[in-house]
C-alpha cells in the first residue's frame, strides 16, 4: 500500500479508500466486518461512508466494527457524508445548518466516535446559501466535531466558489472533491479536475470501475447475468447495459485494458485502478466490494506501476468525446500556447 495526503492537509492516507455502500445491502454485517480487516490488514487506512448508505445502516456496521477493532481503528482516517433526506421532514435534507447539524450529530452516533476526519457534502444544494454551509463546517472544525470537509459530487464553478467564499471570510477551506472518475468516464477533466489542482484539492474518485465494466467481467453483445449488479438488473443507473455495450468507445477502452493486464499477468480491474490512482490531483481511489474475495484483487492495484507507454495507450484510448471549443484540441492549444494577436 502507497500513502498520500488528503489534499492540501497534513493527515496522510492510503492510496486506497474502503467505500462501504454495500455494507448492510449487498454485504451483510458479517462479511462487511471480513472486508474491513481484510482492508486493514492489507494497509488501508481510509474508510469512506455516508448517512444514506442502507438509511445508516453502513455506518452502525463502521461504528461496531471500530468498537470491537480499538486498535486497529485507531489508525483508520474516517469520511463520512451528510446532504440526501433521511428523514420525511422538509428539514431531513439539504445543506442548511439546521439539516447538517442533525445530520453530523447522528452520524457521530451511529459511528460510535466523538470525532470525524473527514465529513463531506453529498452534493450541491441549491436552495441554501453556499455561506450557510460553509459557516457551519467552519463552526464543526473549531467544536472539534470534525478535522477536515470535503464535497463531493460538485461542478468546477461549484467547488471554485465554495473555496473563494471559505476564504473570503476567514473559514476552513475544503481539502478534498468526491467525484466520478474512471475510465469511462472523463468529462472532469474539462473543469472540474483543473479547478480541484487549482486550489489544493485532493479527488477521491468513486466508481473507479465503472460499476464493473472495468473489470472485463461484460463481454459484448452477451446480455449480463449472475449474481452482478447488472446481471440482476441491466438498466441499473448510469452504468446500464444497453448503452454502453453499444458504445465503440467501451470496447475500445475495454480492448486496451485487457491488452495491458495481460503485459503484466494481472486483472483488467487492477489496470483500470492503476491508471486512476496515477491521474493528477488523485489522492485516493474509493473501492467497493461485496466480498473479500473482490477486495483482495482490487487491491493489489497499489503495486502496480504501469509505464509510461500503457498510461498513455491507456489515456488514448479513453479519451473524452468532446472537441468542441472551449473544450478538445482548439481550447487546449490555446489555453497552452503563447498568445499573440489571437482571439
Amino acid at each position: 500500500m502507497r500513502y498520500r495526503t488528503l489534499g492540501a492537509s497534513g493527515a496522510v492516507v492510503s492510496t486506497q479508500a474502503l467505500g462501504t455502500m454495500t455494507f448492510g445491502a449487498e454485504a451483510d454485517e458479517a462479511t462487511s466486518g471480513e472486508i474491513m480487516t481484510a482492508f486493514v490488514e492489507n494497509g488501508g487506512t481510509f474508510f469512506d461512508t455516508a448517512d444514506v448508505y442502507s438509511a445508516g445502516g453502513s455506518e452502525e456496521i463502521v461504528g461496531r466494527w471500530f468498537a470491537a477493532h480499538p486498535t486497529e481503528a485507531a489508525q483508520v482516517v474516517v469520511a463520512t457524508k451528510g446532504r440526501f433526506p433521511m428523514g420525511d421532514g422538509p428539514n431531513d435534507l439539504g445543506l442548511s445548518r439546521r439539516h447538517l447539524r442533525t445530520a453530523l450529530d447522528d452520524s457521530l452516533r451511529r459511528l460510535g466516535v466523538e470525532h470525524i476526519d473527514l465529513y463531506q457534502v453529498h452534493a450541491w444544494d441549491a436552495t441554501t446559501p453556499v455561506e450557510e454551509t460553509l459557516r457551519f463546517l467552519d463552526d464543526a472544525v473549531t467544536a472539534g466535531k470534525i478535522s477536515y470537509y470535503g464535497l463531493s459530487n460538485y461542478l468546477g464553478w461549484q467547488l471554485t466558489k465554495a473555496v473563494h467564499v471559505a476564504k473570503a471570510h476567514g473559514w476552513a477551506a475544503p481539502v478534498t472533491l468526491q467525484p466520478q472518475y474512471n475510465l469511462l468516464v472523463r468529462d472532469i477533466e474539462h473543469e472540474v479536475v483543473p479547478a480541484s489542482l487549482d486550489a489544493g484539492i485532493g479527488l477521491l474518485p468513486w466508481s473507479p470501475l465503472a460499476g464493473g465494466w472495468l473489470s472485463g467481467k461484460y463481454e459484448r453483445d452477451v446480455p449480463p447475468s449472475g449474481a452482478t449488479r447488472l446481471g440482476e438488473n441491466p438498466n441499473r443507473g448510469m452504468e446500464a447495459w444497453q448503452a454502453r455495450n453499444d458504445d465503440e468507445r467501451t470496447w475500445r477502452v475495454l480492448d486496451a485494458v485487457h491488452d495491458v493486464a495481460r503485459a503484466h499477468d494481472v486483472s483488467a480491474s487492477q489496470v483500470s485502478l492503476a491508471w486512476l490512482a496515477a491521474r493528477p490531483g488523485v489522492t485516493s481511489v474509493i473501492l467497493g466490494a461485496r466480498t473479500v474475495e473482490q477486495l483482495t484483487d482490487t487491491m493489489q492495484a497499489a503495486d502496480l506501476e504501469l509505464t509510461g507507454e500503457e498510461m498513455q495507450r491507456l489515456t488514448d484510448a479513453s479519451a473524452p468525446r468532446v472537441d468542441d471549443y472551449p473544450y478538445g484540441t482548439a481550447g487546449v492549444q490555446q489555453r497552452h500556447r503563447n498568445l499573440t494577436g489571437g482571439r
